[in-house]
């Protein structure tokens, strides 16, 4: 057995029971912790992966938390299921349910345009003063926002539609609010200045009252916190051997600045799976289709290609979450990427099966689908739609 594998299995801080327990996947066949242990350690051997923390969840429940690899590969450290990792978009997801708690609270109306909330125009924000020409912000809401509808792009840095630098860093409304669903971390930012405007405080103060403290997720933030220390967190491997370590923010971003514990975001997909802290009716709204998905790729986000291949699967965003549909029922997901950092969670409702995968290793996502479909069966996820592009398939040729 290769060295680094062996080396990967032996720390402490797994949620296992042995290994012949047994995990039950979607088609009711079940798979032992020690085929998972075989097969992650072979998908990480063969597509070059450093480090990899999994957890799965079984009735609602974490029935499996385990981690794998190095979080610091060079300086020969373990990964364990108390590393700190940067979370990229599964932030997202929180911020959704956060955002849905305030809609509870009656301090947020879903459908009430979010320029009604501020002290003055959106354009007049700093941020946003690139939209003074267009008037068409006085359209966007909340539900536009979570739903990924607002006509923003992803990243102001980068053109949505041909996805190559924009140096100026211009915010635009590519389309009429709305319209059509094209993901966009800025639409995230836009109801992050809202909701911190209208509650007084920031978006880590409200995830920690809401969410971080009730839950017990006592390693995750948007910010960073002296709390967690500094001998526990995971750095990311890029492919050409540099290393990427993430700055310790003092200003959150709802997007994309959640950093976490394979352990503690297992915490939160319980929270939700088990439809804790939300009323049925908003808890029901968050996982309902707001928007059918037809453009052929999720990124670049704005495409004029349209394709009905993922009509099968019922392909649509929700409130925070994407949403697909399939033999198993519905399912709701949410990816994390960014540079190193590879992060996959999908969680099927009816099933109350999930799994979470949060890797440091730019290849992580080339091991997502075998991964996925060997430890809880076909997970009709969209993949090509994805970008994801497994380690032993070659791109065709144009």
């Amino acid at each position: 057995m290769r060295h680094k594998i062996l080396l990967g299995l032996l720390f402490s801080g797994n949620l296992t029971f042995g290994q012949h327990q047994q995990i039950i996947r979607l088609d009711g066949s079940k798979i032992s912790a020690s085929e998972i242990d075989k097969t992650v350690s072979r998908l990480m051997d063969t597509a070059n992966i450093q480090g990899l923390g999994l957890a799965i969840l079984n009735n609602k429940k974490t029935v499996f938390l385990k981690s794998y690899g190095y979080k610091n590969k060079p300086q020969n450290e373990l990964l364990d299921t108390a590393s700190i990792m940067y979370g990229a978009s599964l932030s997202k997801a929180v911020f959704g349910y956060l955002t849905m708690k305030l809609v509870q609270e009656k301090i947020l109306d879903l459908d009430k345009p979010l320029y009604q909330y501020l002290s003055k125009p959106i354009p007049e924000y700093e941020y946003f003063s690139d939209l003074k020409s267009d008037d068409r912000w006085k359209l966007i809401t909340a539900r536009m926002c979570l739903s990924h509808t607002t006509g923003l792009p992803n990243v102001r840095w980068f053109n949505p539609i041909t996805s190559e630098q924009d140096t100026l860093g211009v915010i635009k409304i590519y389309f009429t609010p709305a319209t059509k669903y094209a993901y966009s971390g800025e639409g995230f930012k836009l109801l992050q200045l809202v909701e911190e405007e209208i509650t007084k405080k920031t978006l880590d103060e409200l995830a920690i009252e809401k969410i971080f403290n009730p839950l017990g997720m006592t390693r995750t933030g948007y910010i960073w916190h002296n709390s967690f220390g500094d001998d526990n967190v995971a750095v990311g491997h890029m492919n050409n051997g540099s290393i990427d370590k993430k700055r310790k923010r003092t200003t959150g971003v709802a997007g994309g600045s959640l950093v976490t514990t394979i352990a503690d975001y297992s915490k939160f997909i319980e929270y939700i799976m088990q439809g804790k802290g939300l009323n049925k009716k908003l808890f029901k709204e968050m996982i309902t289709p707001q928007i059918d998905i037809y453009s052929t790729t999720q990124f670049p986000p704005i495409t004029f290609e349209t394709t009905t291949e993922n009509s099968k699967i019922h392909l649509a965003y929700g409130l925070g979450w994407g949403i697909l549909q399939c033999k198993y029922g519905k399912a709701i997901f949410k990816e994390g990427n960014g540079d190193s950092w590879r992060n996959y969670n999908i969680n099927f409702l009816g099933k109350g099966i999930s799994i979470i995968i949060m890797i440091n290793s730019e290849n992580g996502e080339k091991i997502f689908q075998e991964l996925l479909e060997t430890l809880v069966g076909d997970t009709c996820i969209p993949w090509k739609w994805q970008g994801y592009i497994p380690y032993n398939q070659k791109l065709s040729k144009k």
